[in-house]
């Protein structure tokens, strides 16, 4: 069996919910899904600036777990209006535009909480 590691970044939700930041298994890093919340609770108005701060935090969560952007393989993009597209293209393309990792972007209804536009979810390999 493969050892797993917890990695947190100290959220109320986590334990309420009973998920993790990421989880380490093996040579492979999954970071859940990550909105761009400021650390006062706080987002950005535009789907830009939360792309841009939910990919600071996924790289937060990825150098805890001993791997760096390029190390990702995989991101997921949810988005309340797809038509938004240039916005998280520009976002995402400025982080990934070299590592170029398989992408989905899926238009959902709404997210957990009305402020938010996009949540992204990464997997890395390192």
């Amino acid at each position: 069996m493969t050892a797993k590691r917890l990695i947190t970044s100290g959220s109320k939700w986590e334990p309420l919910l009973g998920y993790s930041r990421a989880v380490v298994a093996g040579n492979t890093v999954y970071v859940s899904g990550t909105c761009g919340v400021e650390a006062d609770g706080s987002v950005a108005p535009d789907m830009y600036g939360q792309a841009k701060r939910a990919l600071e935090i996924i790289r937060a969560a990825l150098a805890q777990a001993g791997a760096e952007m390029k190390d990702v393989v995989r991101t997921r993009i949810f988005v309340t209006d797809a038509s938004q597209f240039d916005a998280i293209a520009k976002a995402h393309g400025e982080i990934f535009g070299e590592i170029r990792p398989a992408t989905t972007i899926v238009e959902v209804v709404k997210l957990v909480d009305a402020a938010f536009m996009v949540e992204i979810e990464a997997v890395a390999v390192i």
